[in-house]
């Protein structure tokens, strides 16, 4: 989604949504003015989005600031941050970031990266390995699965694909929180913003690269793949096509979750990747 979750009380998507402990903050990088959402204290970690954009602060944004300060951006052509032109595919896009990080000075970084923003982080990694100290992959998508298929989310309606995302959504709390409710015209352009850049620059192929697994081998930035078991977005072969190219990962399954394990087991995904980056 596009950047309709402030850290601000002026919500125009649900007003009692938590109030976040984070601020926007702005950085001249790649000719644009990069918005990125900070919050929390201690050492930093990049976080990419997933392709409906930055849903806001939330409960694993909470835990995981009680010990990092997490960094946030706003991709580009995703509303706040206008689109860049020259970016013409997801690897395009990762070496925006690369130079985002250098110019930033963040080297080497921990990374956490959803679905498309996991992709993000791999092609990074393939690139260069050297920006990035570990990344966790959250159902990355990238990499095509010898078995089973990448779910086909931009041919759905937006409420499909948004239900399409959680095993269970009528029991997940902050999925109805955040998205539950009438859907404004504001939120409905916001999501169809984000999903047009998204198949602007990832449409063909859908959602992955051929060249990505053989281009991350060899790579030895420690990984964290962390998947919901009923994930029906990403199939379990994309896992594993991404545990048998990075030559230094893990997996992390989380039982009976979907396709957002942070918000459907919040607490199981503190820990596994606390204990990840920890090391």
């Amino acid at each position: 989604m596009a950047y309709v979750l402030r850290c601000k009380r002026d919500n125009p998507l649900r007003e009692n949504t938590i109030v976040p402990r984070c601020y926007e903050d702005t950085v001249r990088t790649g000719g644009i003015d990069l918005k990125i959402v900070k919050g929390g204290a201690g050492k930093p970690v990049l976080i990419f989005h997933d392709e409906l954009g930055y849903p806001g602060w939330m409960t694993w944004n909470e835990r995981m600031a009680q010990e990092r300060t997490l960094l946030m951006p706003l991709q580009p052509g995703f509303g706040s941050t206008p689109r860049l032109d020259w970016i013409r595919d997801f690897r395009d896009l990762a070496s925006f970031y690369a130079r985002t990080i250098r110019e930033m000075r963040l080297d080497p970084i921990d990374v956490i990266g959803f679905s498309a923003g996991g992709w993000i982080a791999a092609e990074i990694a393939a690139a260069d390995p050297h920006l990035l100290r570990r990344m966790v992959l959250v159902a990355p998508l990238g990499i095509r699965p010898k078995e089973g298929e990448i779910l086909n989310f931009i041919g759905m309606t937006i409420r499909s694909h948004l239900r399409a995302t959680v095993a269970d959504p009528l029991n997940t709390p902050e999925f109805g929180r955040i998205y539950g409710g009438e859907m404004t015209p504001e939120v409905f352009e916001a999501f169809e913003d984000a999903r047009a850049e998204t198949t602007r620059i990832g449409w063909e192929p859908f959602m992955h690269s051929p060249s990505l697994p053989y281009r991350l081998e060899g790579i030895q930035v420690p990984a964290l793949l962390v998947w919901g078991s009923r994930d029906a977005v990403v199939p379990r072969g994309v896992i594993q096509r991404y545990h048998e190219a990075l030559g230094a990962s893990q997996v992390a399954e989380i039982d009976a979750a979907g396709h957002r394990p942070e918000i459907e087991n919040s607490a199981e995904f503190v820990r596994v990747v606390k204990n990840f980056l920890a090391a």
